[in-house]
């Protein structure tokens, strides 16, 4: 056995000192294998190093061939529980909202698939690489832990040691492998000499080779690196992007190999250049030697992961050997090596070995704990590193912590065995040193270092929420202290927080510098889950509470023992009643709106009560040393700050403070903030007197002075105050007002109010569905999310509202039900003003619409918890009353605006929470004497001598009908209804005359109405009869174009309607007159008069190709004359239907121009439309166009009757196209045929060339024609346009001819009929098209458009078969519906001189039907046998005649790939539906060219024999069959239409497709933004510098390369990692667009932010698709970029 092995192994086996044999070894072979010269060769390197060196230890580990050792480990190995799928880069993940434990614990798309998951509620989303699926761990899922593949069996339940299964022979020798080789690998990675190695690693040999190696950073830019490169190393700009790319993805790449100068002085330029601005690129010269073994000491790294891959046992006896202790001690194994050198190492390297990190030590249960303690035991010295390192996170070794801090116990094991929570929040404020005096933080004076070094330290404040995520179920003490010991640590933290960045008013000057606010603001906003956190810990456990409490209320003590310096004690007496505070002014003094400490000591207080611990332990709580003023002091001075940021009083102070205030009431802070700011006004209050209460508040408000004086309600009387002033001070009273109703009136919070958890967010939803419906994304934006992104909305929403489900635009709306109107708080804590007004807006419209009044009175309240009951006095005392009072005094004397009604209305609601209140305590009390509210009584008191004040009752009813008040009439009446509850008679006869009086106002309305009404009609009537005339001629004319019947009747009555041949109908010639859209001028369209053009769009378009992959052809020798079947290319000619005169046009479009260079010399930056390319947007619609189609008069055949027959009719052409062929050549010999452009002399019997044809055109109308024709031609071939090229007509013939292709189409696609269900601007421009079509000959020379009447009639196609007749040509290669046109438009030239008495439309009809017949061989030839059932009533004899033609057509040719004839009947049916697309295609084109109405019934359901007698075909096609012919075979018809590739139904197959895509260029690496064609299907590798490709001389992007292969330059894709649809038009123009992916909700998800399951809208689809048919995706990027200036400065190319 031993001989066969390799031998190196067999000596290896007999050595004492391993290390130093595999030592030398590789010191032996690496350099001979790695880095050999300057373009390394992977495949090769990988061989020999596989057979030298993987293989060698491979047998040693085995001590067999590893292929069977390796086999029968992989047999014995019990496979893991544990899925450890690592995701690639945009693979999609998913977490189930019902089960995980957290939202870190995600599954792979094959665990999820087999998982209980799929059926409940699950975010979808894209992983960012790294992490793995967390299948099999029991710990992360409530429930359903295993899918199918992974769930272990009964049997191997008792978890057994996996070494168990080898033998000790073998784990010696898999011991002293990976003890080598680890070793090796991690000697080499942290090895940090650039010219010599390891002990035991120096080469044999040395030479003088050397890399010039580049480092990543994250400092520079790609433009920075590729543009130093090309100085430094003179390489092309492709190399330096080729490097800059492998630099960037793997952190290094060599880019010199050379001897050490020539390297040195590549280096030396390279910092040069890069350190001007900022630190230079780290560049080393390394001995090519060190380079080889790094290589392949990350081979071996790779090796080690692939080998442990086989079995547990192997997995575990790695993981003893990297935590195995060394020589040194603490710190010493090579896994901590590893981690302690990780921010010295490349990007490539941390990869590695994070990756064989995850595949070994996190997936072996007992060594992830050992591992998770090394991590937290060196987390300070890890996290310092990564502070100063600048690569990502994902490539640092802290990036692991997401894997262990989530695992619940492995948590509380650190927390209580390594103190990791204290560890963590130490290592956070030690890297925040900056501090103000008072040892707060200070952000203000940051430098770019200290704000980079504080945007990293934030990543702790994500691991410590990792680590409290899941809250303990039991607590030992242990964890007790160390949880209170982290407590103290963060209360440290938070103290550094209490009163950071305060702010003072300014007055008199504007601040000069924004002061920095966003740093503060950044840290609470990461902070506010924490503190979240930290209190639901708390609530877990009762002693923990009432240590943390204490802790908290020590911490404020000591922060308010720093602040009370200085300020004077003052006494304020109001009412009876007085109180002693301090004096302080929010207007005057330093004010912060952070105070954390304080608001987490109102979180516990509130917990108190919900924990019922107030009630049960009062002897262990410090409740009576509180100090209530010192308690509301802060808080309320934060609320105060507000109010007068509302009133405009910190106008001065600039953007700053309007940010922070707004950010304060965010739904991101709010919970933390200002929630919390109220809780401990209620808090505080709930202790107090509520007189005291309300004096401290008027105090701070600084309104005390106001509602204190005797004579406050007279106060406005004498005292002409400045404007703004009472101004500021309604403000303030308004917002005091609100502040005393939310104290009073938000008690939803469990703890304040009697109330479950899920009744808070009910009302949050039923308060936003109050203001609009809205969508599932807007609930969830304005609702706050826990610490696992959930709101808890879905367990409530369907109590609160119902779903109404989008069409095809918009999004799905949640509607509130109607039943919880009467719920609405119009002052709900949580609206802003806009909200408010809006939301009373909406009610108010409701409970018109409702037939209600429209009072919108208080909501009945939940009761208070105990500890909070006494709140409700504030409602019945003294204070209160007597400022009620003031205000309602205020209102019955209106003076100048010194009140507002906003104020009163205020006061109303207040009185009715007060009423509501009484009335909730009548209801509930058993006896008499338990209430303790009576506001009735107080209200109804008068006040006291001598003032004698009014009540607050009598002063209610004084205003019930003052005039001024009408909008609060319904209030005050519903206030008065409530007071008098045992409804009065005098009360209820008022009521009574009340809707009376309301009753008479209503009929007068009603009669008033109807008196204006019936003046109008006969001031209508009045205006007719004196424009009588006026009148009568727009009623004709109306009469005239709607009544088709009459208008169009043909000669005789019954005849039917024809649009070609002699018998076509001729319509009655009427005038047509249009409105120039720019001058407004009327204008009559006529040959000789002035030119009215048509705003048109022409673009290449490959929407009908069956071919992609033709290569475009070459423009200049291209012949278009002959189409190809396969419509690989169109020429697609659309319009917005809007007129103008051709100098009109002209002149708009000079000014178009003129403002486009100006606009360039001031800004460069793209428009929507390129004016150098001749485009312009509509002026009425601002559809993008790119020239204009002449208006053309309807063309007015002779008609004469006896015109010859098809057979003397060709006869007759044969020899006028002889005539033509001579003229042509006695032309001056031309080098080329496409210059005959000279005139045609000579004669012949049918034709008069000398008789010089009358252009019957004015001036303008032949400019307009030839501005037509060159744009076509221009766009159509991507030429430079050229007036003489022959070609002109050409394209304007096919133009013509792909759009009715495509009109058809769509009609087909959408089941429309042919006629009347066209837009009137498709109708107009293709009217205008085929007119044009006719006429263009007249701006061309006239012998070359015969010159291709001729080629079209008699010669053969390039490319064509034989012909047996010569006058017909047919060719299997040609688009007969091309042809059909060209020839009939052609023809035009050929009878301007003709001589023959032939009519224009015999020709035209002999034409067209012979080119139907060719198309029915063409179907014929190509038909493919399918069995169908035979309908009955179809003539035998038909089909008799198809059999025997068919087979007369098989004889004639020797083809053997002609199909096989099954019966007649099969034929026709083949002939009847191949060709129907063309004669539908022939009936638009014929029916817009001479102006035929259509008859009725091609309006509705196709009917053949109505279409066949309106083209004048008999309705038996077989008739027009005189001669057989010959084929070539191609095409199958009818051709079916192209669609948009079919979508997967689920969103995540599409991710999961494109997270395999790698990028086609570099090497597989994935690609960033994988992008979908919709049009192909292919996947390409969008907005990378790696897959730019050059076109027309500029470098872009590979979606804009792919639109000009696949879509002639128009594309659509889908960005799959953002759920966006990607428009592309061009280089420059681009848009996204709403992708057809939606969710339950009916909303679309860009950026798959919310990770929602998504699913396949086809409706949605479908419009995209109509869209790309209609060739309408230019103009709707046009619309976008017109509507969104953004898009205009997106580098649409290098997508």
């Amino acid at each position: 056995m031993v001989s066969l092995l390799p031998p190196s192994t067999q000596k290896w086996l007999q050595v004492t000192d391993l290390y130093k044999e595999v030592y030398h070894h590789l010191a032996r072979y690496v350099p001979k294998i790695y880095c050999l010269g300057p373009n390394l060769n992977p495949q090769s390197e990988d061989l020999l190093a596989q057979m030298l060196l993987q293989a060698p230890l491979e047998w040693y580990l085995c001590g067999e061939d590893p292929s069977t050792g390796l086999a029968k480990l992989e047999q014995n190995n019990q496979p893991s529980q544990l899925c450890g799928h690592v995701f690639k880069v945009g693979e999609p993940t998913y977490s189930c909202r019902e089960c995980a434990a957290d939202p870190t614990c995600v599954l792979c798309m094959q665990c999820f698939l087999g998982s209980v998951h799929k059926e409940h509620r699950y975010r979808m989303t894209t992983s960012g690489g790294g992490g793995f699926c967390d299948c099999g761990d029991t710990e992360a899922w409530k429930k359903g832990p295993y899918c199918q593949k992974h769930e272990p069996n009964i049997s191997d339940s008792c978890q057994e040691d996996p070494l168990a299964h080898l033998s000790t022979d073998m784990i010696a020798r898999c011991y002293n492998v990976f003890s080598v080789v680890l070793k090796y690998a991690v000697d080499m990675l942290t090895w940090d000499k650039e010219d010599e190695l390891p002990l035991g690693l120096e080469p044999p040999d040395r030479s003088d080779t050397y890399y010039c190696m580049l480092f990543n950073d994250e400092v520079h830019t790609y433009e920075q690196v590729i543009y130093t490169l090309q100085k430094a190393v003179n390489c092309t700009q492709k190399e330096a992007v080729s490097f800059a790319t492998t630099v960037d993805r793997d952190g290094r790449k060599s880019v010199r190999f050379g001897d050490f100068a020539f390297c040195e002085l590549a280096k030396s330029v390279i910092v040069r250049n890069t350190s001007r601005q900022s630190k230079p690129l780290r560049v080393q010269v390394m001995h090519s030697s060190v380079v080889a073994h790094q290589c392949f000491a990350l081979k071996a790294l790779h090796w080690l992961g692939h080998v442990i891959g086989y079995s547990d046992a192997l997995r575990r006896i790695l993981c003893q050997v990297g935590l195995e202790r060394g020589p040194e001690g603490e710190n010493s194994s090579l896994v901590d090596t590893l981690m302690l050198c990780d921010s010295k190492m490349w990007k490539g390297a941390r990869n590695v070995y994070h990756q064989l990190f995850m595949s070994s030590l996190l997936m072996d249960l007992k060594y992830k704990k050992l591992f998770a303690i090394q991590f937290a035991k060196n987390y300070e010295r890890l996290q310092s590193d990564y502070v100063k390192d600048d690569h990502d996170r994902e490539f640092s070794v802290t990036d692991l912590s997401v894997q262990m801090f989530t695992v619940p116990s492995l948590a509380r094991m650190l927390i209580t065995e390594e103190n990791l929570m204290t560890t963590i929040i130490r290592t956070f404020v030690d890297h925040l040193r900056h501090r103000d005096l008072q040892g707060r933080f200070q952000f203000e004076r940051y430098t770019a270092q200290q704000a980079f070094k504080f945007r990293r330290v934030q990543s702790l404040i994500g691991d410590l929420k990792y680590v409290l995520i899941s809250r303990p179920t039991e607590w030992s003490d242990q964890l007790r202290e160390k949880f209170l010991e982290g407590l103290d640590t963060f209360l440290e933290l938070l103290k550094c927080m209490q009163g950071m960045d305060p702010v003072v008013r300014q007055v008199g000057q504007h601040i000069e510098m924004e002061p920095e606010w966003e740093a503060a603001f950044t840290l609470q906003m990461k902070l506010t889950h924490i503190i979240s956190m930290i209190q639901e810990w708390c609530a877990t456990d009762e002693r923990v509470l009432i240590e943390a409490y204490k802790k908290c209320l020590t911490a404020l003590t000591h922060c308010h023992s720093g602040f009370a310096d200085g300020e004077q004690p003052i006494t304020l007496s109001m009412c009876g009643h007085s109180v002693d505070t301090i004096r302080y002014c929010v207007s005057q003094e330093k004010v912060s709106i952070h105070l954390p400490v304080s608001r987490l000591l109102a979180g516990l207080h509130v917990l108190l009560s919900k924990m019922e611990v107030a009630y049960r332990f009062p002897e262990q709580l410090p409740l009576s040393e509180l100090s209530p003023p010192m308690l509301i002091e802060h808080p309320l001075r934060c609320l105060v700050l507000c109010a007068q940021v509302h009133a405009g009083m910190w106008r001065r102070n600039g953007f700053s403070l309007v940010n922070q205030i707004y950010y304060y009431h965010n739904v991101k802070c709010r919970v933390e903030m200002f929630d919390k700011d109220l809780i401990m006004l209620q808090a505080g209050a709930s202790m107090m007197d509520p007189n005291h209460f309300l004096m401290i508040v008027l105090s701070r408000f600084e309104l005390y002075h106001i509602f204190s004086s005797a004579d406050c309600r007279k106060r406005y009387n004498r005292e002409n105050a400045n404007k703004d002033v009472v101004q500021q001070n309604n403000t303030l009273t308004e917002e005091m007002l609100h502040l005393i109703m939310m104290v009073v009136g938000e008690r939803f919070e469990a703890g304040i109010g009697q109330v479950e958890g899920c009744d808070e967010i009910k009302r949050e939803i039923l308060h936003q569905l109050c203001i609009r419906p809205m969508a599932h994304s807007e609930l969830v934006k304005a609702l706050p999310e826990n610490e696992n992104k959930e709101t808890g909305m879905e367990r409530v929403i369907d109590c609160v509202a119902s779903f109404k489900k989008p069409g095809v635009t918009g999004r799905g709306l949640y509607e509130l039900r109607p039943e919880c109107a009467k719920q609405f708080n119009l002052y709900f804590h949580h609206y802003s003003r806009a909200d408010q007004s809006k939301a009373e807006e909406a009610q108010r419209k409701l409970k018109r619409q409702n037939g209600e009044d429209t009072a919108l009175p208080p909501p009945v309240l939940p009761p208070f918890c105990p500890l909070f009951a006494s709140l409700v006095n504030i409602l019945q005392c003294d204070v209160l009353l007597g400022m009620l009072g003031a205000v309602l005094q205020w209102a019955v004397e209106p003076s100048a605006g010194h009140w507002s009604e906003s104020m009163l209305q205020r006061v109303l609601h207040l009185i009715g929470m007060a009423l509501l209140e009484e009335h909730q305590q009548l209801e509930n009390s058993s006896e008499d004497n338990d209430v303790y509210f009576n506001f009735t009584l107080k209200m109804s008191r008068p006040g006291e001598a001598p003032s004698n004040t009014a009540s607050v009752l009598a002063l209610l009813e004084n205003l019930q009908n003052a005039p001024h008040l009408e909008v609060h009439e319904d209030m005050i009446r519903w206030l008065l209804k409530c007071t008098d509850t045992s409804a009065s008679p005098l009360f209820q006869t008022a009521c009574d005359k009340d809707k009376a009086e309301r009753k008479r106002k209503a009929e007068m309305a009603r009669l008033r109405r109807e008196k204006v009404m019936a003046q109008m009609s006969e001031m209508q009537r009045h205006f007719i009869n004196e424009n009588k005339e006026l009148f009568q001629q727009s009623l004709e004319e109306l009469d005239a174009s709607t009544s088709t019947s009459l208008e169009h009747s043909p000669a005789s009555p019954d005849a039917a309607l024809a649009c070609v041949g002699p018998r076509r109908s001729r319509p009655r010639e009427k005038r047509q007159v249009v409105t120039c859209i720019l001058c407004q001028e009327e204008q009559e369209i006529r040959a000789d008069g002035k030119a009215m053009v048509l705003a048109a769009f022409v673009q290449r378009s490959t929407v009908m190709s069956k071919n992609r992959t033709r290569p475009p052809h070459d423009p200049k020798r291209y012949d278009p004359l002959f189409m190809h079947p396969d419509l690989s290319f169109g020429t697609h000619t659309g319009s917005c239907g809007h007129i103008m005169h051709s100098h009109c046009w002209q002149r708009y479009f000079e000014a178009v121009q003129a403002k486009e260079q100006r606009r360039q010399q001031r800004l460069r930056v793209h428009t929507s439309y390129d004016v150098g390319n001749g485009e312009f947007l509509c002026p009425l619609c601002e559809c993008l166009s790119n020239t204009v189609i002449p208006l053309l008069p309807r063309t007015m055949g002779s008609s004469s009757c006896d015109q010859p027959g098809l057979g003397q009719w060709l006869k007759i052409s044969g020899q006028q196209i002889k005539a033509m062929h001579s003229a042509h050549r006695k032309l001056q010999p031309v080098s080329e045929y496409w210059n005959a452009e000279h005139c045609v002399k000579g004669t012949h019997m049918f034709l008069s060339p000398d008789k010089c044809p009358m252009n019957p055109y004015s001036s303008t109308i032949k400019e307009m024609l030839t501005t037509f024709g060159t744009a076509t031609y221009k766009v159509g071939l991507k030429v430079h346009p050229n007036e003489q090229d022959p070609r002109i007509p050409i394209m304007c013939w096919s133009s013509c001819a792909y759009t009715i292709q495509s009109i058809e189409r769509l009609l087909v696609d959408e089941k429309k009929p042919l006629f009347g269900s066209l837009p009137c601007r498709q109708d107009d421009c293709l009217s205008s098209l085929a007119r044009f079509g006719s006429a263009c000959w007249t701006a061309a020379c006239q012998p070359t458009v015969q010159g291709h009447f001729i080629r079209l009639f008699d010669s053969r196609p390039p490319g064509g078969g034989l012909s047996v007749s010569t006058l017909i040509p047919v060719s299997l290669s040609l688009s007969l519906t091309h042809s059909q046109v060209s020839v009939v438009l052609s023809y035009g030239s050929v009878h301007s001189q003709d001589s023959s008495g032939l009519s224009v439309d015999a020709v035209q009809l002999h034409l067209f039907h012979l080119i139907t017949v060719a198309h029915m061989v063409q179907i014929l030839l190509t038909s493919e046998e399918v069995t169908m059932e035979q309908e009955s009533g179809e003539v035998d004899v038909i089909l008799l005649y198809f059999v025997l033609f068919f087979n007369k057509l098989v004889c004639m040719c020797d083809d053997s790939s002609l199909p096989e004839v099954g019966s007649g009947w099969h034929l026709w049916r083949c002939v009847k539906t191949g060709i129907l697309p063309y004669l539908r295609g022939a009936a638009l084109f014929f029916h817009h060219l001479h102006g035929v109405p259509a008859p009725p019934e091609l309006h509705g359901q196709y009917n053949w024999e109505v279409l066949c007698g309106y083209l004048s075909l008999p309705s038996n096609l077989l008739q027009l069959f005189h001669e057989s012919l010959s084929h070539t075979h191609t095409h199958h018809f009818p051709r079916e239409s192209n669609s948009l590739i079919d979508l997967p139904d689920d969103y995540s197959a599409l991710i999961n497709q494109a997270s395999s895509f790698t990028c086609p260029k570099s090497g597989g690496d994935k690609s960033r933004a994988p992008t979908l064609c919709l049009v192909c299907g292919s996947m390409l590798c969008s907005q990378s510098y790696c897959c730019q490709t050059e076109l027309e001389g500029e470098d872009v992007g590979a979606c804009t390369a792919h639109t000009f292969a696949c879509g002639a330059g128009v594309g659509i894709f889908l960005r799959v990692r953002e759920s966006q649809v990607l428009f592309l038009a061009g280089k420059t123009k681009g848009c996204f667009y709403a992708p057809p992916y939606l969710d339950d909700y009916g909303e679309t998800d860009q950026g798959l932010r919310r990770g929602n399951p998504l699913h396949l809208c086809h409706e949605r689809y479908r419009k995209i698709q109509k869209l790309w048919r209609q060739h309408s995706i230019t103009e709707e990027i046009g619309h976008a970029q017109e509507a969104n200036q953004t898009l205009v400065g997106i580098d649409w190319q290098h997508l």
